[in-house]
């Protein structure tokens, strides 16, 4: 299998395995298969490619662990860090754009949720914004709107803005059903359905979020995300009960 082969089948498993299974080393398998191609090639865009799925992987790994109540493994918090920064190093080399905003993004994402550290991650989610023109160029749907989700977030979370989070992510929902990937729509439901509760909407969020519910299990997504969507219905279905009674 060549390298672009080895790369589309291990974004894929990545997919499969973060979204449904949370079963990651066949994932794992793949990209380290598609990183050994690509350095025997000597073809340096596919191999910094390759190490931003591993780092998706081990991210995704990361996270699938927290929502089964458990922790991240430290080697895989290190690893990724280094897979997404090796990737940055090489796209900055190369002069590729596209592949700067997805390794920055990726830098971005280890910050925020690994870390914990916001402030180091805006630096790296502002650079992947600024460079969303070119991804605009690339067709890469996907990739603007992890951009625009996780500045959601963080007007969400870490300043308090949810109209302005919530424009941030009814934009990401709207690229992830331009994109038509069915395993990824549930969980860009449940984020603008809790910023549309945080802002005072809680009609809305219900209806978004009922409908996260359906098509999660319709894609037979990982219980964790299904509890998650359920989670966040029932909250805002409790939010619309007290506005109607106030």
């Amino acid at each position: 299998m060549g390298t672009d082969r080895l790369l589309a089948a291990a974004d894929e498993a990545l997919i499969e395995a973060g979204f449904r299974t949370g079963e990651f080393d066949e994932a794992l398998r793949l990209a380290e298969a598609a990183a050994a191609s690509a350095v025997a090639e000597g073809d340096r865009a596919p191999e910094a490619a390759a190490a931003v799925i591993h780092g998706f992987v081990l991210h995704y790994r990361s996270i699938t662990a927290l929502m089964k109540g458990g922790a991240a493994e430290p080697a895989d918090v290190a690893a990724e860090r280094e897979r997404f920064g090796h990737a940055l190093a090489l796209y900055e080399k190369l002069g590729d754009e596209v592949g700067v905003a997805r390794a920055a993004f990726g830098m971005g994402v280890c910050r925020q949720v690994l870390d914990r550290d916001w402030d180091s991650a805006m630096v790296f989610y502002r650079r992947a914004e600024s460079l969303i023109p070119a991804l605009e160029v690339a067709g890469d749907l996907y990739t603007r709107s992890e951009i625009h989700r996780h500045l959601g977030f963080y007007h969400l979370i870490a300043v308090s803005q949810p109209a302005t989070a919530a424009e941030h992510l009814r934009i990401s929902l709207e690229l992830r059903e331009q994109q038509g990937e069915p395993r990824r729509i549930p969980s860009g439901l449940v984020a603008l359905g809790w910023a549309e509760r945080e802002a005072g909407n809680p009609a809305e969020a219900v209806r978004l979020l009922r409908r996260a519910v359906d098509l999660a299990r319709q894609a037979g997504l990982l219980p964790g995300r299904i509890a998650d969507a359920e989670a966040e219905l029932g909250k805002a279905q409790a939010a619309l009960a007290a506005e109607a009674e106030a």
